[in-house]
Order: structure tokens, then sequence, then C-alpha cells
């Protein structure tokens, strides 16, 4: 069973994370460099927020949205 758990870590410890070992290295010479990964995440994000948002003021300014407090049937 040690083995099996062993196996799992080396996995992990020895391919999986190596991208990630590579990002924190790579911090030592450009920070910006070092979180390409957090600002593409930021912006796909940002980008569904406008989404969402401009969704939403299009189903209200059409009226079609249903505001009444008893719109689900356990607030009843």
């Amino acid at each position: 069973m040690k083995a099996f758990f062993e196996g799992i870590q080396s996995l992990f410890v020895d391919f999986l994370f190596k991208p990630l070992d590579w990002l924190r290295s790579l911090e030592l010479i450009s920070w910006f460099g070092a979180n390409t990964l957090n600002w593409i995440f930021m912006i796909i994000c940002s980008a569904a927020i406008v989404y969402w948002i401009k969704q939403l003021r299009i189903f209200d300014d059409a009226g079609t949205e249903n505001q009444d407090t008893t719109a689900h049937s356990f607030l009843k």
C-alpha cells in the first residue's frame, strides 16, 4: 500500500507539478511572466462578468424578468 501512495506522490511531484515549479523559478526573472496564468484567468473572469451583466440588463430592459418575491416555489 505504501508503494501505491509513493506512486501517486511521484506522479504529482515529478510530472504534474513541473510547470508550476517552472513558473516559481521564473518569478525570480520576471514577475509578470510568472503571473501570466493569473492574468489570463482574471481576463476570462472579467469577460464573463461583463457578458453576464449585459445579459441581465437586456432582460431587465425588456421587462421579462420576474422580480416577484414568490418567483420560486420555496419562497411562498
